[in-house]
């Protein structure tokens, strides 16, 4: 449940209501095949989690790695989950460019101090419950460093586990740069794109799970893509687009 002010009650300067292009994120990647055909498939940023705990983590030196195999307009994203400074730092001394993806109990002070030091943008994770109230508007004031707000939903544990949540809970307007995670596929990316276009300052749409390969019994193979998958959400996302400025 998501509650809040209007947006000029959170002091944040208020955002576009329109925008034409929806960028793509894929997150969770962990081999160069699925590195080489995200960036086929049109992605503009990958993910990849430096979570330890997580069944998609690949170790920094890993992910520096698959990242240099990124053409100069595809943006690694760095996700972590309560690292500590020295953590982070040594991460990103392996990539030349990132974007840092804050997505435990880190502070909106943790966020901008971690940032500053090692002199890398940074998106705040914001965990949307699905049965209590949840201030996205007071949450984006307090992030208001963050280079955007990626929604999510909260699950046990840290990430969204392929669960979407509400949409239509959303504030009408979010002083952000947004970018919309939990659950997306190739089957309800559209609706997504309709649902959140207009209320941020930009819209991007992450996916993971569904975009991962099967083993033999229909079982998600996590940190597995697939290339048809991907390639199919792409074209989901750019119909949407097409369909929404038409």
């Amino acid at each position: 449940m998501i509650t809040g002010a209007p947006p000029s009650a959170t002091g944040v300067d208020t955002v576009p209501t329109r925008f034409a292009h929806t960028c793509v994120k894929i997150c969770g990647l962990t081999r160069a095949v699925d590195v080489d055909a995200a960036v086929a498939s049109g992605a503009n940023a990958v993910g990849f989690v430096l979570y330890p705990e997580s069944p998609r983590y690949v170790p920094p030196e890993v992910a520096a790695g698959l990242a240099r195999r990124l053409p100069p307009l595809v943006t690694p994203v760095l996700l972590f989950v309560n690292a500590t400074l020295t953590q982070i730092r040594d991460a990103c001394g392996r990539f030349d460019r990132c974007i840092l993806q804050f997505h435990g109990d880190e502070s909106a002070a943790d966020c901008v101090a971690i940032a500053t030091s090692v002199g890398r943008p940074f998106w705040r994770a914001a965990r949307v419950p699905a049965n209590r109230p949840f201030d996205l508007l007071k949450f984006a004031a307090e992030y208001r460093a963050a280079q955007a707000l990626l929604l999510d939903a909260e699950v046990a544990g840290y990430g969204g586990g392929g669960r979407s949540f509400d949409w239509s809970l959303l504030p009408a307007k979010i002083p952000a740069h947004v970018v919309l995670s939990g659950g997306l596929t190739a089957e309800n990316v559209r609706a997504g794109i309709r649902a959140l276009r207009g209320r941020g300052a930009s819209l991007t749409v992450d996916v993971s799970s569904g975009v991962e390969a099967t083993d033999a019994a229909g079982r998600p193979l996590k940190g597995v893509k697939d290339a048809d998958k991907m390639r199919h959400f792409i074209a989901a996302v750019r119909a949407a687009d097409d369909s929404c400025s038409g």
